[in-house]
């Protein structure tokens, strides 16, 4: 699996996520995930797809956002990995995109 390169929208947010395979570490704008959102519930959206299939430990993300509040950005990269995870599962249900 190559770089997988997505888009994710929420509100005014606006994410680039690449997803890698690797060791299931997440960056977002050049910071671990724990450093960039302080709520846990914001970490809990972000890995969500992630959890969905099982591939928390299997795959590296890195993200970049701007805009929005840090729920939306939260969003944001939701949807970006949804659709990164998709397009290397295509038998995957669609419930994914959110």
């Amino acid at each position: 699996m190559d770089q997988i390169v997505t888009v994710g929208r929420r509100k005014t947010s606006k994410a680039r996520v690449f997803l890698v395979k690797g060791s299931g570490s997440i960056t977002v704008n050049k910071k671990k995930l724990d450093d960039y959102f302080g709520r846990e519930v914001a970490r809990m959206v972000v890995k969500q797809p992630l959890e969905a299939v099982q591939m928390s430990k299997g795959v590296d993300i890195k993200a970049t956002v701007k805009g929005g509040g840090s729920f939306g950005q939260a969003g944001a990269i939701q949807l970006g990995i949804a659709r990164a995870v998709s397009y290397t599962h295509l038998t995957l249900p669609t419930i994914l995109l959110v």
